[in-house]
C-alpha cells in the first residue's frame, strides 16, 4: 500500500463522517427504553453561519460526556437543534430580500420578492414572510451543519430541530398559554429594552455593545436655599427627565447636600440630592443624573428611592408631548420650562441632544442666580 505524500485532512474527515452515517453508530435507537437512554438537551447555537472556540470549547465537553455514557453501553439521545427564530433572524430576513411584514395583508400564494433590492422594501403578509424566514434559514443550515460537522462531534444527524419550524413554534405557543392560565404570564409596563425599528422589546442576549464616541456636558444644578454644583454628561437630552442627583456618600465635596433639593438648570424642578455607593468618586464631577431612564442603573435607582417617573422618550425614539406643571410634573417655572420644552418635541434622542446643549448656550436659557445656570463649559470629547 502506498501512502501519500501529503495528510489530506479534509478528504479523511469527509470519509470517516460519511462511514459514522453510513454505520450509524451515534444514531438513537427509539426502541430502548428510558431508563438505558441518555438524553442530552443542549442550548440549540444561533444560526450564525460561523464558529468561534467558544463554541468547539462548550460542545466538546458535552460530547466527552456523551461517547464516556456511549462507551458504557447507553442508548444516545443526541440531537442537534438550531436556533433561528428571532429579531435576528426577521432582520436578516428583510435585509436579503428587501421585504418588511404587515400582519394585517392577507396571504399571497408563489410570492417572488424582487432581486434586484432597488427601490424602498416590498411589504408582505405574516404567513408570507414566515416562508421567507424557513427558505432562508433552511439554506442557513446546510452551511452551519457542515461546519458544526467538521468538528466530528458524535451527534445523531437524524435527529435535527429548528426554533422556527412549526413543531417548535407550537410548543412553545402551547407552553406560553398554559403559563398565561396559571397567571404567571401578564401584561405590564415596566422598564425594558426597546427596538425603535421593530417596536418590540430585546432580550439582553440581543444586544450588541459598541464603543460610540461621546461627549461631557457640564451642567450647573442649583441648590434650594443657595449654592450649585456642576453634573458632567452624555445624555444632557434627558434633562428633562431627571428625578434625582447621586453622589458617593464619602464624597467630601457633596455630603453637606445629602437632603438637600437641586434645580434641574432650564426646566427648574426640584428633584433630591440623594447618596448611594454605585456612584463613582472619580467619573466626571462625581454627582450625576437619575434620569428615568437613560440605562440600567437608573431603572434600578428609580426603584430603589422610589423616585416619580418621568418618561420623556416614545416608541419611537423620539421626545413625546410632556406639560411640566402638572402632578408628577412639577417645576418652580412651568411656563418656562413648557417653553424650552416645546423646542425639543418630536425630536430624535441626538437632535435633542444638540437642541438642549443650544439652549443651554443661550442666554435666553439661563436660570436664576441659585436655582441652576447655563452650560459652564464647552462639551469635552470623550472615547
Amino acid at each position: 500500500m502506498e501512502l501519500p505524500k501529503n495528510y489530506l485532512a479534509a478528504e479523511v474527515e469527509r470519509k470517516w463522517r460519511a462511514r459514522w452515517q453510513e454505520l450509524g453508530i451515534h444514531r438513537w435507537d427509539s426502541g430502548r427504553g428510558r431508563n438505558e437512554t441518555f438524553a442530552v438537551d443542549s442550548p440549540p447555537p444561533t444560526v450564525s453561519g460561523s464558529l468561534h472556540v467558544g463554541h468547539v470549547f462548550s460542545y466538546t465537553h458535552q460530547d466527552l460526556l456523551v461517547r464516556q455514557r456511549r462507551m458504557a453501553g447507553m442508548n444516545i439521545f443526541y440531537p442537534m437543534g438550531w436556533d433561528d427564530n428571532g429579531l435576528p433572524t426577521e432582520r436578516r430576513v428583510q435585509n436579503f430580500f428587501n421585504v418588511r411584514c404587515d400582519p394585517y395583508l392577507p396571504y399571497q400564494p408563489d410570492i417572488k420578492p424582487r432581486s434586484d433590492h432597488k427601490g424602498p422594501p416590498q411589504v408582505i403578509s405574516r404567513t408570507n414572510f414566515i416562508e421567507l424566514c424557513r427558505e432562508l434559514t433552511q439554506i442557513d443550515e446546510k452551511a452551519f451543519e457542515e461546519l458544526w460537522q467538521q468538528l466530528g462531534l458524535s451527534i445523531d444527524w437524524d435527529q435535527q430541530y429548528s426554533t422556527i419550524d412549526a413543531h417548535c413554534r407550537k410548543t412553545s405557543q402551547l407552553s406560553f398559554l398554559k403559563l398565561l392560565a396559571r397567571g404567571h404570564a401578564y401584561s405590564v409596563e415596566a422598564p425594558t429594552l426597546w427596538d425603535v425599528d421593530f417596536q418590540t422589546a430585546v432580550a439582553q442576549a440581543e444586544v450588541e455593545d459598541r464603543p460610540v464616541a461621546g461627549a461631557f456636558h457640564h451642567l450647573q444644578f442649583g441648590v434650594e436655599g443657595g449654592g450649585a454644583f456642576v453634573v458632567a454628561t452624555t445624555r444632557p437630552e434627558l434633562l428633562p427627565a431627571c428625578v434625582a442627583v447621586v453622589a458617593h456618600p464619602e464624597d467630601n465635596r457633596y455630603r453637606g447636600l445629602f437632603g438637600k433639593r437641586a434645580i434641574t438648570p432650564l426646566f427648574r424642578v426640584p428633584v433630591p440630592i440623594l447618596p448611594d455607593e454605585r456612584a463613582s468618586i472619580d467619573k466626571g464631577t462625581g454627582i450625576l443624573m437619575v434620569c428615568t431612564f437613560g440605562d440600567a442603573t437608573d431603572v434600578e435607582w428609580w426603584r430603589q428611592f422610589h423616585l416619580p417617573l418621568r418618561q420623556i422618550i416614545g416608541k419611537e425614539g423620539r421626545l413625546v408631548p410632556i406639560q411640566f406643571g402638572l402632578s408628577g410634573w412639577e417645576s418652580l417655572a412651568p411656563d418656562a420650562a413648557n417653553a424650552f420644552y416645546a423646542t425639543l418635541q418630536g425630536k430624535d434622542t441626538t437632535r435633542a441632544r444638540s437642541a438642549v446643549v443650544e439652549l443651554l448656550r443661550d442666554e435666553g436659557g439661563g436660570a436664576l442666580p441659585g436655582l441652576g445656570a447655563p452650560l459652564m463649559e464647552e462639551p469635552r470629547r470623550i472615547e
